[in-house]
């Protein structure tokens, strides 16, 4: 394992990045403070990012990876009808645990099979929204607590985004680690937690706000060049100098100013950095943000970062009508570009630091609604990095009989084993969280057996 320590930037490096231009005087006093405070967290020197890559509509991951041993795959084979993929043309893997029984993956993600085999890849068997572990006996005598409004997309979606299936209060898992592992961070205008894809609940915090990144790097003021643009930056840098007597005016104008000093010193930074020479894919619903997000990690040690959190979300996944056209494109888009984010983690230094975290509101029926999957309830979820301890299968994988032990509907809607607070404490943990501090952030983690689940090294 490669490692993880890295250093605050040295007076050279920044001396030459600001006489090349790159800096303002704004930029100066916001790094200059970020590298005191950088300093002052030298306690826990190690940096650690966590990506979480949403798959919004609910991914029908039974078609992802696909047991392949004889009699699971015949009972695949009649749960899954016209869905079902082809066992000749599966990709084979080898977990690290045996189950006694033999998986592959669908055929358009061969990124994804080299990174399980190379251990930096691993899947997290049949997660869901959960209040508390549940049977089907449990399910249909309504003698357990189940989160509301199952099966709904907004709602599901809002409930694994949150601290707790049945939250009463809208913090998100994301936001609520950035609230305690934000003080690491040298840069204290620049939030720990990063949303690529627009404001999302997932980093909704109680004491950071999130901040929005475009794919192209921050969204700078418009219309100041030019004779008339020049007439407009004199008059916003006199506006921006003025003092304000009303509370609110004061926190708008801070707010502001914040705001332009931080796209200056992000625009610096990102443009000074050497460019990531690891061709991303040129076509594809998250590639550019995906670089976007490696170039930020990249910039780690100048921003003065510890810990941090990106969002991006992928969409296209509520596949009920055109599944067999449509799921091969997106699968085949998701391995392109999580296998070239980890070779621009390993080229920059920083594949043991980050874990990327591919995760749904939702799985999707096993049976087919004549052209795809409904709505469903448990699925599998993908982890990867190089703190990840990939090439096996975390949890239990479900029966796939329609009408079985694991289905709530006879349509093929799964009982989750593992809730969607697991997996988040999980990652809270390795990210820095002390254990004591799990049941605080997530308030229904009491009620499962492990607040570990085991797959981070």
């Amino acid at each position: 394992m490669k490692n993880r320590f890295h250093s605050a930037p040295s007076r050279r490096d920044f001396l030459r990045w600001t006489a090349g231009g790159a800096m303002t005087a704004s930029t100066f006093g916001a790094l200059s403070s970020a590298r005191a405070l950088h300093a002052a967290a030298q306690g826990t020197p190690d940096y650690r990012a966590l990506v979480i890559v949403y798959l919004a509509g609910g991914n029908d991951s039974h078609n992802l990876i696909v047991p392949t041993s004889a009699t699971e795959y015949a009972e695949y084979l009649d749960s899954r009808q016209n869905l079902a993929v082809e066992q000749n043309e599966l990709l084979s893997i080898t977990p690290a645990t045996s189950d006694g029984k033999t998986y592959g993956l669908h055929p358009s993600v061969p990124e994804l099979q080299s990174l399980f085999a190379s251990d930096d890849l691993a899947f997290i068997a049949n997660v869901g929204n959960l209040v508390e572990p549940i049977t089907r006996a449990q399910y249909d005598a309504k003698s357990k607590p189940v989160p509301p409004r199952l099966f709904s997309h907004n709602d599901q979606q809002q409930q694994s985004m949150q601290v707790a299936a049945d939250a009463a209060v809208a913090v998100g898992w994301g936001g609520a680690l950035s609230d305690r592992l934000a003080a690491l961070n040298g840069v204290t205008s620049l939030s720990p937690s990063i949303t690529l894809s627009g404001a999302s609940p997932l980093l909704a915090g109680e004491t950071t706000q999130q901040y929005h990144l475009g794919k192209n790097g921050s969204v700078s003021l418009s219309g100041l060049t030019g004779n008339i643009g020049e007439a407009r930056r004199s008059t916003l840098d006199l506006l921006r100098g003025q003092s304000q007597s009303h509370v609110l005016h004061r926190e708008y104008a801070r707010m502001r100013n914040e705001s332009i000093e931080l796209d200056e010193l992000l625009s610096g930074v990102l443009e000074a950095a050497p460019a990531i020479t690891t061709p991303f894919p040129e076509e594809g619903r998250i590639n550019e943000e995906m670089e976007m997000v490696a170039r930020m990690i990249q910039s780690r040690s100048t921003l003065g970062m510890e810990r941090q959190v990106f969002f991006v979300r992928m969409g296209g996944f509520d596949t009920h009508t055109s599944q067999l056209a449509d799921q091969p494109v997106l699968f085949a888009d998701l391995s392109a570009t999580l296998g070239a984010f980890q070779s621009a983690m390993v080229e920059i230094g920083a594949a043991n630091e980050v874990t990327v975290a591919v995760v749904s509101e939702f799985g999707r029926t096993l049976s087919s609604n004549g052209q795809g999957s409904d709505h469903g309830w448990g699925g599998h979820f993908m982890v990867m990095g190089g703190s990840v301890a990939g090439g096996d299968i975390y949890g239990t994988m479900p029966s796939l009989e329609i009408g079985g032990a694991d289905d709530v509907s006879n349509k093929g809607r799964l009982i989750p084993t593992q809730s969607m607070e697991q997996v988040a404490a999980t990652l809270a943990r390795w990210m820095g969280i002390p254990a004591g501090q799990l049941s605080q952030i997530f308030p229904n983690l009491s009620n499962f057996g492990s607040s570990d689940l085991g797959f981070m090294a």
